[in-house]
């Protein structure tokens, strides 16, 4: 009963903000005018074109990623998704090919990505893009700001792409393409795989050189691992080394020096950072690198990151076996 009376106040009070972020609309689109080169013509046309979606909202408050990593994990690592990720890999194993060559970014990790996120390309969406970022943008408080950015950016884009702006659909937080781009990462990552002077993220040649290219602009390190289980033989010590920051906080050395174990031999000025999820049987304890890192920039949620590391693995080595 507690839990329903507070969960109706909540609502409540996002109704009330949201009706509060209705009357500061105008000062916001004055203010995305300015930044980003929009006319209030084109702002307001925008507006008017798109509607409030509630289940959007709903969405919003539910995320995955809120899961523990007991229930997080069986939802990406099925059989049916490694199956169909090394259908795609062998599909497209000259375009990964490239990209690895290109960009410096291995084949499982694009293919898990995209794997993870649409299911490599059978589920990108079915909310207009436009909708969701209206919809989040003004009415959803917390993350506001965000959002209304991503709505000005998206009206760019679709200026740069040549779009109807009600034409694309995506995610519920207004993600697109094969690897869910929101707006403002499909404008800079965004890449011309096939060169024929579109990028088009819906398509799989754009999608994985796309994907290849956030990596790579954001340093992955081909030649170097991403995360070690690890064994904690101290926990109090094990414990006051955790944060909620995602970059690397210390060195190997000073886990090591917390009785921190892992199988495999690291330099002692190594940048790690560890992790604690919440497995089935238990806390699970990681060490991971900076290659974890740039999949948190993707997706900031550790188990995210997690999930798509130990798929590009599964895939890794069922492509291998396939040979």
């Amino acid at each position: 009963m507690r839990l329903a009376v507070l969960s109706a106040a909540l609502l409540l009070a996002s109704s009330v903000s949201a009706i509060e972020a209705d009357a500061d609309q105008p000062q916001w689109l004055e203010q995305l005018s300015e930044k980003f080169s929009l006319s209030n013509t084109e702002l307001e046309a925008a507006v008017e074109q798109a509607e409030y979606q509630q289940g959007i909202i709903d969405a919003m408050t539910r995320p995955a990623e809120a899961k523990p990593w007991s229930a997080y994990r069986p939802i990406f690592l099925t059989e049916k998704r490694l199956n169909q990720g090394v259908e795609f890999w062998q599909e497209h194993e000259e375009l990964l090919e490239k990209a690895q060559q290109e960009l410096q970014v291995p084949p499982q990790i694009i293919t898990a990505i995209i794997g993870v996120e649409t299911f490599y390309g059978t589920h990108m969406g079915a909310h207009k893009v436009l909708d969701a970022l209206y919809t989040l943008g003004f009415h959803y408080p917390p993350r506001g700001e965000f959002f209304r950015s991503e709505f000005a950016n998206y009206l760019v884009l679709a200026k740069e792409q040549d779009w109807e702006l009600t034409e694309q659909k995506g995610s519920y937080a207004g993600a697109m393409g094969m690897g869910q781009f929101i707006p403002s990462s499909y404008r800079h990552y965004a890449v011309d795989f096939d060169g024929d002077g579109e990028r088009n993220l819906f398509d799989a040649t754009d999608a994985i050189g796309s994907v290849a290219n956030y990596f790579h602009e954001h340093h992955w390190q081909l030649d170097e691992d991403v995360a070690y289980p690890a064994t904690v033989t101290d926990t109090e010590k094990a414990q006051a080394l955790l944060s909620e920051e995602r970059q690397l906080t210390h060195s190997w050395a000073e886990l090591a020096a917390a009785g921190i174990i892992v199988e495999d031999e690291l330099a002692a000025d190594t940048p790690v950072k560890l992790i604690e999820l919440a497995g089935a049987k238990g806390p699970e304890y990681w060490v991971v690198r900076h290659n974890f890192y740039v999949i948190t920039r993707y997706n900031h949620s550790p188990l995210y990151a997690m999930a798509v590391y130990q798929l590009s693995e599964q895939l890794k080595q069922a492509y291998e076996n396939s040979l």
